[in-house]
């Protein structure tokens, strides 16, 4: 089999097992008629996404890397009564795009976006004692390892963590292949094999987005003070 036939099988499954959600369709369309990159996560993976929020219980979810809010809605529609989404996104234009997605699909009053580098935002809700119940990572690979630091940081005991594009075609095993992406993950990897405060798997996925992977973790400790 290969990406054609991957992108049929998720076909399917989103014929099966995805709900009727216009709006989530239209943010999509309305990434692309923007010029974003087509970088989102599949339908099958945004309801991957919702599912673990649902199971999780959780109330309060950190994204780090917004793009235009097309994962950021499958989370949001888990929340219940009275959750949030805090979203980071680096790039204003893609914020803007997110922005209208979000108040189109009704959710807009769950989500609190913030623009700029995630590493200057992220301090920021730790000042503020903020504290999430699930975080997923699907920013610039060259920061995972500090983006899954400061993820365990903001985390209470039993908060998920979900880390996107762990795999990269299996680029993270070609020792000549030295792009910052992948240089990236195996660092983010060295770092999530050394680190006690979680308990963590990755798993490969192939469909619609070809051959990539998530790192899963939940998290054991919190770090004193």
């Amino acid at each position: 089999m290969g990406d054609a036939d991957w992108g049929a099988v998720d076909a399917y499954i989103e014929k099966k097992l995805l709900p009727d959600a216009p709006a989530l369709d239209k943010a999509l369309a309305a990434n692309r008629a923007a010029g974003l990159p087509g970088i989102d996560v599949s339908p099958a993976q945004g309801k991957f996404l919702h599912v673990l929020a649902r199971a999780a219980g959780a109330r309060r979810i950190l994204e780090i890397g917004t793009l235009g809010g097309y994962s950021t809605l499958w989370l949001a529609r888990a929340l219940p009564e009275g959750g949030t989404v805090v979203t980071l996104e680096f790039s204003p234009d893609h914020a803007a795009v997110a922005r209208r997605n979000l108040a189109a699909a009704g959710v807009a009053d769950k989500v609190e976006l913030r623009v700029g580098a995630a590493l200057d935002l992220l301090p920021a809700l730790r000042a503020e004692g903020q504290q999430f119940d699930l975080v997923f990572i699907d920013a610039d690979k060259e920061n995972n390892a500090p983006y899954l630091e400061w993820a365990l940081e903001l985390s209470r005991v039993g908060a998920t963590i979900i880390v996107d594009n762990v795999v990269r075609k299996g680029a993270i095993l070609d020792p000549a292949d030295h792009r910052p992406e992948v240089e990236g993950i195996r660092r983010f990897f060295d770092y999530a094999s050394r680190e006690r405060r979680w308990t963590a798997t990755a798993l490969q996925t192939v469909g619609a987005k070809g051959w990539d992977g998530f790192a899963i973790g939940v998290v054991e400790q919190v770090s004193p003070g």
